[in-house]
């Protein structure tokens, strides 16, 4: 048979070398056609009494990323026509047939009779990882890049080609937990020391050590196939087992607060395989993992955070008839922690970087704080000391805007104060070039006014970047009602250079993320005022799914910003701003008591500098406790109330056409503020309850609490019409129109 993914050679010694490398793919994955071509070479290569042993290698630089996540999701669609055409139990049948189809050819390799050894020359990830377990040995090439792992459960999956059964029968169970758990990518010093890897080679050596290997003996039988064969940890019923399964138990409710199916089923298939023989053990993951593929949570999250992250990540957004640009320099205004963390991602992606402030020492010492920031990786070991000096090298810090005449993008990053913002753009635009594109990093205040101040406003849009910006993913790019395509296009080109993931938005206070996040902790300071209990409030706010309860987060963002941001709003606004209820506790906070948040250290927390976080005392004070004991339906309610008020929000904002892509709508709010991940993000909250239940059920919520919860008038249509957004609003739907 031709093959087309994998290239076959035997060699002198009877040794078949199998080669992965799918033609027009930077990446090897597990696809429809890589699994007939496995599928059939396990079967050649076994009935093939020359072959001695194989070896399985790739010809690309990682070895593989693991299951093609649209081949997944296509399962679900045959499920469903499945399900309407023939029934529940044939279509629940075709699932589980067609979901273990991997695991089989894996147990087919395993059992061949015949020694196979991966040739791990890069990454190996999720199936890819899954693939490098079944064979009987695993050698891999030096390489300080290469990662091990199984990641499914970050797409609310688990492994399902075997991982929760070969892993807790190498490793020890606590170990394997947290990799199954977990989904974090090992090194090949930690997979090694584990026994993942067995041994690791320099590159050039990579295929003969595997084929020396097979040659001096190598067992063509898994430890777990040998008669006396024995758990790393002991049986699940003994002393080590009863003291794993119970506590880990209760490690998995208080991480996940029961929110991901994938990780509830990932402890049954480690307790429930671990009793029995192997291939028993291989059908009730297959079991599980059909379950799971099948799961809202499943579909949602693979979408948003698989799918859907892909597109963008790709430029899904960018305007196609805009040539593509080579962005070089750009330069920061304003070298304080925000602009100088900007300043160090954009050098860290390749770009030359100009640091700008009022005066050379305060923009020396943003300068500085980018030091920091690579030098504290440096200790860690994820860089090298060679790459802190190049990217150090890119950046340099000016207090003369002269400086700006040679920058493809200028990104204005002081104080959100309009004076301060329109007094930089000032000084500003005499230096640009042209062409030039100049951006605000302002969070909330809206870009068509600041363009005001702008000669050419066509050249001015919003970039809005989050805290802390090494570690958040996401940049926000708003719209001006002037800002061009071609802005639009040169903004999307320079957040994929630093590696970000790009959403685009129109121009509205608050923009899509911060208005949307802000609604969060207004609704956890509406609680507040109706005297809920804050342990209350935070406790079940981060049962939710979300990172922080809505006061932690308070804290976090500083009161005193939000506190600022209001009063700036309310100046906007005029006679239109509403104060709410809660307004007076936080302008006595701030105002009167000086509690800005973590970061002065006293805020709906006190923050000693030696011990944990408490709830601050003196907080009864101003806001008494009326409910202090929460029964299930209270705490359901509160759920719903800190959800639904975020995902209404978003629907207004589609409704604004603040926000027009579900695409942007879901992955923004997960990466952005944190949305809880289980959900697929606002968007797919809405349209997995359905927008008929939805509507009722925040029409409910607005009779009780307010018209905050009143549903646009876009999804009062949508519940009537029986419409998604994703139907309505997704990328095929605007292919049709």
């Amino acid at each position: 048979m031709a093959f087309k993914n994998f290239k076959l050679e035997t060699d002198a010694d009877g040794i078949a070398l199998i080669t992965w490398d799918i033609p027009g793919r930077s990446m090897n994955v597990l696809d429809e056609t890589s699994a007939i071509e496995l599928e059939t070479l396990v079967k050649e290569t076994t009935a093939d009494a020359a072959i001695k042993g194989v070896v399985i290698t790739s010809a690309k630089e990682a070895f593989c990323a693991g299951a093609d996540l649209s081949m997944l999701e296509g399962m679900n669609r045959i499920y469903l026509d499945t399900l309407k055409s023939k029934g529940e139990e044939a279509a629940n049948q075709m699932l589980f047939d067609n979901s273990r189809r991997f695991s089989q050819i894996y147990r087919a390799m395993e059992t061949s009779g015949k020694p196979w050894v991966a040739a791990i020359n890069g990454l190996a990830l999720g199936g890819g990882f899954e693939l490098t377990l079944a064979c009987h040995h695993r050698v891999a090439a030096e390489n300080p890049k290469t990662r091990l792992g199984l990641p499914e459960i970050k797409v609310g999956l688990f492994p399902g080609a075997g991982g929760t059964q070969r892993v807790p029968r190498i490793v020890q169970p606590q170990d394997a937990m947290n990799l199954l758990l977990k989904g974090e990518a090992l090194t090949l010093d930690k997979a090694k020391a584990m026994k993942l890897v067995d041994a690791v080679v320099p590159a050039a050596d990579l295929i003969k050590a595997a084929k020396d290997w097979i040659k001096a003996g190598g067992k063509a039988v898994a430890p777990w196939d040998e008669k006396g064969f024995k758990l790393p940890g002991g049986p699940v019923f003994s002393k080590n087992g009863m003291m794993m399964f119970p506590a880990g138990n209760a490690i998995y409710r208080r991480e996940t607060y029961d929110n991901y199916p994938a990780a509830r089923a990932i402890m049954s298939c480690v307790y429930e395989g671990l009793q029995l023989p192997i291939d028993a053990a291989l059908r009730v993951e297959s079991r599980y993992f059909s379950y799971i593929l099948r799961s809202k949570e499943a579909a949602a999250m693979i979408r948003s955070l698989f799918l859907s992250m892909q597109e963008l990540n790709k430029g899904a957004r960018r305007p196609a008839d805009v040539p593509a640009t080579k962005l070089k320099k750009i330069a920061v205004i304003g070298a304080g922690f925000m602009g100088a963390s900007v300043g160090y991602v954009s050098a860290r992606g390749g770009l030359e970087v100009v640091l700008i402030d009022r005066d050379q020492e305060s923009a020396d010492k943003g300068r500085a704080h980018a030091q920091s920031v690579i030098d504290g990786l440096v200790k860690k070991g994820r860089a090298k000391p060679g790459e802190a000096e190049a990217i150090m090298g890119r950046i340099t810090a000016a207090a003369d805007y002269a400086v700006l005449k040679d920058c493809d993008l200028v990104i204005e990053a002081v104080f959100e104060d309009r004076n301060v913002k329109a007094e930089t753009y000032a000084k500003a635009q005499p230096y640009l070039k042209d062409g030039a594109i100049f951006a605000s990093n302002t969070s909330t205040l809206p870009i068509t006014s600041l363009a005001e101040e702008f000669k050419d406003q066509g050249r001015f849009v919003g970039i809005h970047f989050f805290s802390p910006v090494d570690k958040m993913g996401l940049v926000e790019i708003i719209m001006g009602e002037e800002t061009s395509d071609e802005a639009l296009a040169k903004s999307i080109d320079y957040v994929l250079k630093i590696k970000k993931t790009p959403i685009v938005v129109n121009d509205s206070r608050g923009f899509y993320t911060s208005r949307c996040f802000g609604t969060f902790v207004q609704e956890g300071l509406e609680m507040l005022a109706d005297g809920i209990a804050p342990a209350i409030i935070d406790n079940v706010g981060r049962a939710t799914g979300m990172p922080r309860g809505p006061l932690e987060m308070n804290d976090d963002v500083a009161l005193d910003l939000g506190y600022k941001v209001t009063q700036q709003t309310k100046k906007d606004l005029g006679d239109k701003f509403e104060d709410r209820p809660f307004a007076p506790i936080i302008e006595k906070m701030v105002v009167e008591l000086q509690r800005f948040g973590r970061k002065n250290g006293k805020g709906f927390y006190d923050y000693p500098e030696n011990g944990p976080k408490t709830l601050w005392r003196g907080l009864s004070d101003l806001a008494p406790v009326k409910i202090a004991e929460a029964d299930q339906a209270l705490i359901q309610e509160i759920r719903t109330r800190l959800l639904y008020r975020q995902a209404v929000e978003a629907a207004r904002c589609f409704e604004e056409g603040v926000i027009t892509d579900p695409r942007e709508a879901d992955v923004g709010a997960i990466l952005g503020w944190g949305f809880a991940p289980w959900t697929g993000g606002p968007i797919s909250l809405i349209d997995g309850v359905g927008a008929k239940a939805f509507v009722e059920t925040c029409d409910q919520l607005a009779q009780k609490y307010g018209k905050r919860f009143a549903p646009p008038a876009l999804l009062r249509e949508m519940a009537e019409k029986g419409e998604t957004f994703y139907g309505r609003f997704g990328v095929k739907a605007k292919a049709a129109a």
